[in-house]
């Protein structure tokens, strides 16, 4: 569903006039009780417009930027200053021995955000955090029969099956157990579809019959409170005053200006008229670096870009279709097209910084000649006709995906495959693909918590492929070692099965790897305290201005 355009906000919320009133002069009641906030705004020229706020529907770092490290926290965060989870909702906790049970702790006195449209009567407690799970749990839970979405996370990672219980013994205090030990735990639930939602927002939605709000108008314990969204145009934040965490919100208002062409957020970014971008073309890197007036942090890139054949549509559920598309495709030429210095080839369906990459595997060699024989020998001598599916918009792991749809279409045309490069906006085009009505799609990953359950469980696992799985592709003896994998902390045993996991993928190609792109940040120079986020979205903690 598509988030409503702000004058709709204004309508419908009538006693919010005042609000509305401040909000024109640039002025928010948030703004005004910000105290010892520094009067300074950010903006951030974005990339596309979220498809929600509610964000545990959705799986793009898009939304995980726009709402979750906003509006939002959940039970432990992501580290910025290195791997691993730390305190976030919940300042400590405790593992069963037997791995199965995971009891969390919650810190007291943390206040739910105050906004236009809901003020709280009570702070953050185990209430909120049981809800935020049931309604993903339970196909029976009230607010998920309102409004009732897919959560593709949640069910990607196995948690929808593995959970079988969540409790509160007191108001501070959650527990999860386990049906099986599932080893990265800890890091799913610190990723954005687990960000905690208000309870007591949600019953005030449900008993006006407004769920569906909860998608246009965010409430969290976050850094920043939303204010309003016109579509395609911007997303107007305030900072938080009585955020928990001291020192995370350094800016007194927060404005993602949505910007899809990436020379047009050079352009703004070169005049001022916004401080951060997102995704630079490969061809600007060099004239950004010589700019004085910015900087560019950069990293490599912990993330995939692939070609997904969708196995369940003829002929792409045939082997030899798959190897004869996959080795006409001339990886190199997409290289220094695409990425122009900036990526590097891929071969595994993850990228070579995650622990348990096997580097003994090699790509097919690149050989139109020896394809087309596949395809004859496969039943196709003349070839056949496909979709291949374009994405719309830039992403980190894919700068040019248009070009490259172009130079795979060339590629397969001299094999006697006809590609037709469709392309959607970007919401319908993960809609649609998830609903497997794609032939051949472009897409890609970045690792949301580095584990290779993340790239093997939920781009390839059965459990996924009606979420994150667009190769909708399920083999049972690949699926079994991710699960084996799951279900144990030993790391030797995990690293042995996801070894073996990886030789099965390359022989049955239901993606082709092509690229693992470096990162690069383009800031105005008086940008102080940004970090790249090797996960993926662009966040605003502890990011000024000097």
């Amino acid at each position: 569903m598509h988030v409503q355009h702000a004058l709709r906000f204004h309508a419908r919320l009538r006693a919010a006039t005042l609000w509305f009133a401040f909000a024109a002069f640039g002025v928010s009641p948030m703004a005004r009780a910000a105290g010892d906030l520094p009067d300074k705004t950010i903006v951030y020229c974005s990339e596309a417009s979220p498809a929600g706020f509610d964000v545990a529907q959705y799986t793009t770092s898009v939304e995980a930027s726009a709402a979750a490290y906003t509006v939002y926290n959940r039970l432990v965060e992501f580290r910025r200053d290195g791997p691993g989870v730390e305190p976030g909702l919940a300042e400590s906790w405790e593992i069963s021995p037997d791995g199965r049970q995971y009891t969390f702790h919650l810190r007291h006195g943390v206040k739910f955000q105050t906004t236009a449209y809901f003020k709280p009567a009570r702070a953050f407690n185990a209430d909120d955090v049981v809800f935020t799970y049931q309604r993903m749990l339970d196909p029976e839970q009230p607010f998920r029969k309102a409004y009732p979405v897919p959560f593709p996370y949640f069910r990607d990672l196995g948690l929808a099956k593995n959970i079988t219980q969540i409790e509160a013994p007191d108001p501070y205090t959650v527990r999860f157990t386990l049906a099986n030990v599932d080893a990265p735990f800890l890091q799913k639930v610190a990723m954005p579809f687990a960000s905690i939602l208000s309870r007591e927002y949600a019953d005030n939605l449900l008993t006006g019959g407004n769920a569906r709000d909860i998608n246009q108008f965010p409430v969290g314990t976050g850094p920043f409170i939303f204010r309003s969204y016109t579509k395609d145009a911007d997303i107007r934040f305030d900072g938080n005053p009585d955020y928990w965490q001291p020192g995370i919100v350094q800016v007194r208002r927060l404005v993602f200006a949505i910007t899809v062409d990436p020379a047009v957020r050079l352009q703004k970014l070169r005049s001022g008229e916004c401080q951060v971008m997102s995704y630079p073309r490969p061809a600007d890197i060099a004239a950004i670096r010589a700019d004085p007036s910015l900087q560019m942090p950069s990293q490599v890139g912990f993330n995939l870009g692939y070609l997904a054949y969708n196995t369940t549509k003829k002929p792409l559920d045939t082997l030899a279709v798959r190897r004869a598309l996959d080795m006409s495709i001339n990886k190199r030429a997409i290289l220094e097209s695409v990425y122009q210095g900036g990526g590097r080839l891929a071969t595994n369906p993850m990228p070579p910084t995650q622990w348990a990459y096997d580097t003994r595997l090699k790509d097919a060699p690149y050989n139109p000649a020896v394809a087309k024989a596949l395809l004859a020998e496969a039943g196709y001598p003349e070839g056949f006709a496909l979709d291949l599916w374009a994405m719309p918009v830039q992403r980190p792991y894919n700068p040019n995906a248009r070009l490259m749809a172009e130079m795979i279409q060339a590629d397969w045309a001299k094999i006697g495959v006809k590609a037709r490069i469709v392309t959607f906006e970007w919401g319908e085009y993960i809609r649609r693909a998830r609903a497997g009505e794609h032939d051949a799609l472009l897409i890609g990953w970045t690792g949301d918590y580095g584990d290779p359950d993340d790239w093997l469980g939920v781009l390839l696992g059965c459990d996924a492929v009606q979420g994150s799985n667009f190769a909708k592709w399920c083999y049972k003896p690949f699926d079994d070692l991710i699960k084996q994998a799951r279900a144990t902390t030993d790391v030797a045993a995990r690293t042995a099965e996801y070894m073996e996991a990886q030789e099965i993928f390359k022989d049955q190609v239901p993606f082709t790897p092509i690229a693992h792109s470096t990162v690069y940040q383009p800031l105005s120079r008086d940008v102080a305290g940004f970090r790249i986020d090797p996960f993926g979205p662009t966040r605003f903690w502890g990011v000024g201005l000097k």
